[in-house]
C-alpha cells in the first residue's frame, strides 16, 4: 500500500493477532494467566488494546502458552511488539492534535468524511484553520501549533501512493467565511485545486436543504491490510469515540451512501465552487 507507518495501528494489529494465536489454542484467559503467570487482567487488556504498550517478555510469555512454535510467526509478532512502542510524528503536538485519530488516519488507505458545519480538515487551509481556532477561542499560542499540525495531516494526500479521501460537507460551511472574503476566496481555490486530483472526491450538501447528517459528523476510515478492520469516528471534546463492530460500521455506510445521494454531485459541486469564486 505504502510506506506510512503508525504504531496505533501496530498496536491493535498486535493486540489481534494476540488474540488470534489464544483462540486457536483453545485456551481460556485463566489458563494463560496459570502458564505465564501474567494477570488474567492484563492478558485480557492486551487483547482489547487498553494496555496500550504490552512488554516483549509479555508477548512472549503468551507466545509460548499458546504452544507458537514457528519461527517466523513469532518473529512477526515481535516486530509488531516492537513498532506499537514507537513514537508517532503526532506526538509532537499532543496538545492540539487526538493522537489515537492521528494514528489510525496515516495508515488508512481511504477515508469517507462528512462535516455538517466545517470544511473537512485534510482539506482546510492554514487560513481557514486560523479562523476556526479563533471562533472556538483556541488559546492564541496554540494556533500556530494547530496550523502546522494540520498541515503535516494534510501530506497523506500528497504521497506517492496517497490517501484516497471522499469528503461530504455542507456548502454553509462557505457561507460562514462571507465577512473573510479572503480567506473564502484562498479555502474555495484550494478546494477547486483538490477536487480535481483523481484520489479526492468532494461533494456538498445545500445549504437551505435538510440531509440525512444532521445529527453530526463522523469519519469511515477502511485499512489495506484485512487484519486491520474498518473504524468509524465521531468527533468529541475530548479524543473522540471509536466504533469498530459490523453493525455501527454497516449503519454509517448507509449514511455516507445517503449523504451521497443527497448531495450534488462531485461534477456539480465542482462546477458550484467555481460559481462561487466568481460571485466573490
Amino acid at each position: 500500500m505504502t510506506d506510512r507507518y503508525s504504531p496505533t495501528v501496530r498496536r491493535r494489529r498486535l493486540s489481534a493477532e494476540l488474540a488470534r494465536v489464544r483462540k486457536q489454542a483453545d485456551l481460556k484467559y485463566e489458563e494463560i494467566a496459570r502458564r505465564t503467570k501474567i494477570p488474567r487482567s492484563t492478558i485480557n487488556n492486551i487483547e482489547i488494546g487498553k494496555k496500550k504498550k504490552p512488554t516483549l517478555a509479555e508477548v512472549t510469555a503468551i507466545l509460548d502458552a499458546c504452544g507458537v512454535e514457528d519461527a517466523r510467526e513469532r518473529d512477526a509478532i515481535f516486530d509488531l511488539c516492537r513498532q506499537s512502542h514507537m513514537r508517532g510524528w503526532w506526538t509532537r503536538y499532543s496538545d492540539v492534535l487526538p493522537g489515537q485519530y492521528v494514528g489510525f488516519e496515516l495508515e488508512a488507505a481511504r477515508l469517507t468524511t462528512w462535516e455538517p458545519l466545517i470544511v473537512p480538515g485534510l482539506l482546510q487551509t492554514p487560513e481557514y484553520v486560523e479562523v476556526l481556532c479563533r471562533a472556538v477561542l483556541t488559546k492564541p499560542t496554540d494556533i500556530q501549533r494547530n496550523i502546522q499540525a494540520r498541515t503535516e495531516r494534510q501530506q497523506l494526500l500528497d504521497d506517492p501512493n496517497p490517501l484516497e479521501l471522499w469528503a461530504v460537507f455542507d456548502e454553509g460551511a462557505l457561507h460562514r467565511l462571507r465577512r473573510r472574503p479572503d480567506v473564502l476566496r484562498s479555502q474555495l481555490e484550494h478546494l477547486i485545486r483538490r477536487a480535481e486530483e483523481p484520489h479526492i472526491t468532494i461533494q456538498m450538501t445545500q445549504a437551505d436543504d435538510l440531509n440525512p447528517g444532521l445529527s453530526g459528523s463522523f469519519v469511515i476510515m477502511d485499512f489495506a491490510a484485512p487484519i486491520d478492520p474498518p473504524i468509524v469516528y465521531l468527533e468529541t471534546d475530548t479524543d473522540g469515540i471509536y466504533l469498530e463492530e459490523y453493525e455501527e460500521i454497516a449503519r454509517y455506510r448507509q449514511l455516507s451512501d445517503h449523504l451521497r445521494l443527497a448531495a450534488l454531485r462531485p461534477d456539480e459541486t465542482l462546477h458550484r465552487l467555481r460559481e462561487m469564486t466568481e460571485i466573490e
